[in-house]
């Protein structure tokens, strides 16, 4: 059992797992002091507040920190914002990285294919242009079986 936790830690998404919540807990610690010291202030500004956290709604003997909620909403949407942000940024290098693979692999499939070859290949590439849902995967395939083939 000692055995099985051990390896469950060490695996690679556990640990990934780890980091990520390290660095999201500083990342979330930098993003307060800027929704405090920057944002607050500028906001007050057009307010007329100093601080949002002070701004308090009292109904009887229940209090309402408003304030605080505008500051927790605040940072949300700047947390949110910056990860959308690096999700497009890793998509977009995941698209280029992967066009250019791509590219590199039918260049090398290029080398010497018979005219039978050559002909499907064709057919395979007009399918693809006139339905670009046409899974690339299957296209692999196509040409992995008729490279089996020979």
């Amino acid at each position: 059992m000692l055995k099985e936790f051990r390896d469950f830690i060490t695996r690679g998404n556990v640990m990934d797992l780890a980091v990520a919540v390290i660095i999201g807990g500083a990342f979330t610690t930098i993003v307060k002091s800027f929704t405090t010291n920057i944002i607050g202030p500028i906001i007050a500004l057009v307010v007329g507040k100093v601080d949002l956290s002070g701004i308090v709604l009292t109904i009887g003997d229940t209090t309402f920190k408003i304030g605080q909620f505008l500051d927790d909403i605040i940072n949300f949407i700047i947390i949110a914002f910056v990860i959308f942000m690096l999700l497009k940024g890793i998509t977009s290098l995941r698209n280029a990285t992967s066009k250019s693979s791509e590219k590199d692999e039918e260049e090398s499939l290029d080398v010497a294919l018979t005219p039978t070859e050559e002909y499907l290949k064709d057919i395979r590439n007009l399918l693809a242009e006139r339905d670009s849902d046409l899974p690339r995967e299957a296209s692999k395939k196509i040409e992995e079986k008729i490279a089996k083939e020979d």
